[in-house]
């Protein structure tokens, strides 16, 4: 029979479902996956519930409801001083990760080029391939995860036609600062490049670091398709709610490429993350809050087992240095010990790269984002585990 599409064919499973089968498997305590293992607030869930019952049911508006397109612009200015037309600026996506897809779909022609930084998340470089644009990589480097900008600016030329970034980023949960976002704003206004901001983790920054929108700076409004998430604002990440800000001539074409993948999203939980984007202050403040905890206990606990812990600025998840543990094998060996011998399961963070191996071997990512209790099992189970394997570890995981 005829060959599938050469691409999707060739393209593994995403690592986050890899994982998670095997944590299910090992039952194990699943810190690789980036979501909360408790529902947000219930004035969210009972404004979905209400909301599925009134009748209202039938295809909302392509774009997404009006109360919903109204309460992202009120966030927008609210928040990030951004002032947007609810009726003509904002796209609602069944999620961010189609927000992505349509944002690149409404941007790229075969033979465009985008420029990425590693290490990224898995869904960034085989939409751009499936949209035959050429992906220009820049490679951030740990432990302090600082942009590179010779190496950045040296990524860009004359096919350049945008950048897709991630702040606050996962996996290494840097948040991008203000001179660095101005110098790549430099760099789009010099090269006449767009931006495809991926800031689904925006409200989630800890220690006194603030997201900035590289839509907020000068000369960025009509160069940016700002992507939020209700999954990550309101932890109900299976909701599959997202939302694109993006000026308005941009925003009609993203909506073409939404109308081929989705067309709509459930109108109940548009209704009822319309609610969630109206809750006050306190709210916001205090789920950021609450995760720095998580992040500090998790941290704290990898830290006495003797990982090496890097800071993590924002987003669900904490990198790890798991070389002063004494494991000889690379990370995809380590989180394979970690599920099947210690029954916790984190990801590799060569995963994140598009050549794992040419990436740095030696860190697996630990989702903080649970309650605390599944916290200390994991870290229990990892104390067990270590205290158990005595020298022959090293040499096992080399196998």
């Amino acid at each position: 029979m005829k060959p599938h599409n050469t691409l999707l064919a060739s393209t593994g499973t995403t690592i986050f479902t890899v994982m998670s089968a095997l944590a299910v498997q090992h039952g194990a305590v699943n810190l690789g996956q980036g979501f909360p293992d408790e529902d947000g607030p219930a004035d969210v869930l009972r404004a979905a519930a209400d909301a599925l019952l009134d009748g209202r049911n039938q295809y909302p508006p392509m774009t997404g409801l009006p109360e919903l397109r109204a309460a992202v612009a009120a966030a927008n200015r609210r928040f990030w001083g951004i002032e947007v037309d609810p009726a003509a600026e904002v796209v609602v996506t069944s999620g961010a990760t189609e927000a992505i897809t349509a944002c690149l779909m409404a941007l790229l022609d075969p033979g465009d080029e985008v420029v990425l930084i590693e290490p990224l998340y898995d869904t960034y470089l085989p939409v751009v391939r499936m949209l035959g644009a050429v992906p220009k990589l820049v490679r951030l480097e740990p432990p302090r995860w600082e942009l590179p900008r010779a190496e950045l600016a040296a990524a860009f030329g004359p096919r350049t036609k945008a950048i897709l970034m991630n702040t606050p980023q996962n996996p290494c949960s840097k948040v991008f600062t203000a001179a660095e976002l101005a110098f790549i704003a430099d760099l789009l206004q010099k090269h006449d490049a767009y931006a495809v901001c991926d800031e689904v983790y925006e409200h989630l920054t800890f220690d006194g670091w603030r997201h900035i929108p590289l839509m907020s700076l000068p000369g960025m409004r009509e160069r940016c398709a700002r992507i939020g998430s209700a999954g990550k604002t309101f932890s109900l990440t299976g909701w599959k709610v997202g939302y694109v800000t993006a000026p308005k001539a941009l925003a009609q074409t993203i909506a073409k490429a939404h109308q081929l993948l989705t067309f709509t999203t459930p109108p109940n939980l548009q209704r009822a993350v319309a609610v969630g984007l109206a809750k006050d202050d306190a709210y916001f403040q205090g789920l950021a809050d609450g995760l720095a905890a998580k992040r500090d206990r998790l941290a704290a606990g990898l830290a006495a087992l003797g990982f090496g812990v890097l800071e993590a600025k924002g987003t669900y998840f904490v990198t790890t240095d798991f070389r002063p543990l004494g494991f000889a094998g690379d990370d995809v060996a380590f989180c394979r010990w970690l599920t099947e011998t210690a029954k916790v399961t984190a990801i590799p963070v060569s995963a994140f790269y598009a050549d794992p191996a040419t990436a740095p071997r030696h860190y697996a990512r630990f989702a903080f984002c649970k309650q605390d209790a599944t916290l200390d099992e994991a870290l229990s189970r990892l104390r067990a585990a270590l205290a158990a394997r005595g020298a022959d570890a090293p040499r096992a995981l080399t196998a």
